[in-house]
């Protein structure tokens, strides 16, 4: 189905497009396309005064589970310096809202789902890696949080394909309207002329 608008109370969250993870390799779309897209999105939310948050992350869940433990078996290897630090291609700006996770989900044990509503926010369209981690963590809290969900399809990526074919194919679907970053940026200019 395509995206039925993009409404006048819509923000515009990335989803942890930072150097420590932007430097690995993404495989259904390449991560020089992912951030061009969210660049461009960003612009656009930018000039129309809508909200744009940029989200990192820095930390991850306690419990155990079968990667955590072979990760550790491995030896861990730190952190590289800056791993954080957001994408340079975002083109941050000081009106972005900066939100920092240490979860799979933007939403959970942060302050993003106050901001947005303080902000008069009822729609989301977000960007990010991975498709199957925190893109889809975050579009199911959002989904449940009642706002209304876009999934930028060409400004995501993952690392396995197979688990970002499943989210856009099966499970997007059902939480959220998906299209490309072309077809938001003309819902954008559409709407922004309706409205004139």
């Amino acid at each position: 189905m395509p995206i039925t608008t993009i409404e006048p109370t819509a923000a515009l969250i990335l989803i942890d497009l930072q150097k420590g993870i932007t430097g690995a390799a993404a495989t259904p779309v390449p991560i020089d396309t992912v951030l061009k897209n969210a660049r461009d999105l960003a612009a656009a939310f930018r000039e129309k005064n809508l909200p744009v948050v940029l989200v990192n992350v820095a930390g991850g869940a306690p419990g155990r589970t079968d990667t955590s433990q072979a990760v550790a078996a491995a030896g861990r290897s730190p952190r590289m310096e800056g791993w954080t630090d957001l994408a340079d291609e975002l083109d941050a700006q000081p009106t972005d809202h900066r939100i920092t996770k240490t979860r799979w989900g933007a939403f959970h044990d942060t302050e993003l789902d106050e901001h947005l509503k303080g902000l008069g926010v009822t729609q989301v369209v977000l960007g990010g890696i991975a498709t199957s981690i925190g893109v889809e963590s975050t579009a199911r809290a959002a989904h449940e949080h009642g706002y209304h969900v876009v999934i930028a399809t060409d400004a995501i990526s993952d690392r396995d394909p197979d688990a970002h074919h499943n989210s856009i194919t099966r499970i997007f679907p059902r939480l959220a309207e998906t299209g490309s970053t072309a077809d938001i940026l003309a819902l954008l200019e559409a709407d922004a002329t309706h409205a004139d």
